[in-house]
């Protein structure tokens, strides 16, 4: 049986109002949740970006959703810190966390002064983060002198078992890729074929555990409403590798997302007032085989998609 749970977008909304989205969520009928980490929105009209870690903790504490967080060690997060979150997290909330891992984007990493690594070293830097986080949560002391450099590290505060590591991906690639370190995998909602294909090379590649799929979708009481809310908040997030991989700062995004149209938007985000309609696409995801669904509706006030999608959508799909 398919979970279906809610995407929490910290770019979008302020803290507060996404953790009551969330236990409204809960209450509504969503499984689960997960949610962003980055240091910047895409766009100015997005307007947030609270630290994942600190909501985190709220956020398990005020529901009895599972929670993952989408996260890129190696250069703003240093993997040992990661650990140490995970860990915390981990211990206080058995079974309830995960995190996935990714290669990270320049608009976030940018912050530390660091030049920005080919696509190929972030993937090794990754990897060796990987190993560390592993490794610390294991409960080994860590000393490593690669691309990520680490001194006698030891954490104090484990739990029983560590929380699953889940590889995010976009590229059939980087999917396969996964398969050689992942505990699972994430990826977007795109064309099907696309999306079966992510999931035969995950699995080809000796790809173990869930796999999950973020949603984005706009749904508001009318069809110009929905087009509108996605247009507004989604233009700056259409651009495919690299170059949303590489564009550094808020005002490039607004910059190069100027001219692009609705029916541009419509390619990454399913958009759409009629329910049935949402319901149909959601179907379809299920039946590719993705293990969870996570709905981000791209819109900042989340309360109306929580009670209709609640009443009408999850009723329908279980």
């Amino acid at each position: 049986m398919t979970e279906y749970g809610i995407h929490a977008s910290h770019e979008q909304i302020p803290p507060a109002e996404l953790l009551a989205a969330v236990v409204a969520a809960e209450r509504a009928g969503f499984d689960a949740a997960m949610c962003s980490d980055h240091f910047s929105p895409w766009s100015r009209r997005q307007g947030e970006s609270a630290f994942a870690w600190s909501w985190l903790g709220a956020a398990l504490q005020a529901t009895n959703l599972s929670f993952g967080v989408v996260n890129a060690p190696g250069q703003r997060y240093h993997p040992a810190i990661i650990a140490q979150a995970i860990g915390t997290l981990g211990a206080m909330y058995p079974g309830r966390f995960w995190a996935a891992l990714g290669s990270g984007e320049y608009s976030n990493e940018h912050i530390t002064g660091e030049p920005w690594p080919r696509k190929e070293v972030r993937e090794a830097r990754l990897l060796e983060s990987v190993e560390v986080i592993r490794g610390l949560l294991a409960g080994e002391e860590v000393t490593r002198d690669g691309l990520i450099k680490v001194d006698r590290a030891r954490l104090w505060t484990r739990p029983e078992t560590p929380p699953a590591l889940i590889g995010a991906a976009v590229s059939t690639k980087t999917a396969a890729w996964c398969a050689r370190w992942a505990d699972g995998l994430v990826t977007v909602n795109a064309p099907e074929d696309h999306l079966r294909a992510m999931i035969s090379q995950y699995r080809d590649a000796g790809g173990r555990g869930p796999i999950c799929l973020q949603v984005h979708l706009s749904w508001a009481p009318t069809q110009h409403e929905a087009e509108a809310i996605a247009h507004d908040q989604w233009r700056s997030n259409i651009f495919q590798p690299p170059v949303c991989w590489d564009l550094e700062t808020v005002e490039h995004f607004d910059v190069v997302s100027e001219n692009v149209t609705v029916e541009q938007v419509g390619k990454v985000v399913n958009i759409s007032a009629d329910l049935e309609e949402h319901i149909e696409k959601l179907r379809g995801y299920a039946a590719l085989g993705f293990d969870r669904i996570y709905l981000h509706h791209v819109g900042q006030d989340l309360i109306p998609f929580v009670e209709a999608f609640g009443s009408k959508v999850l009723p329908a799909l279980r």
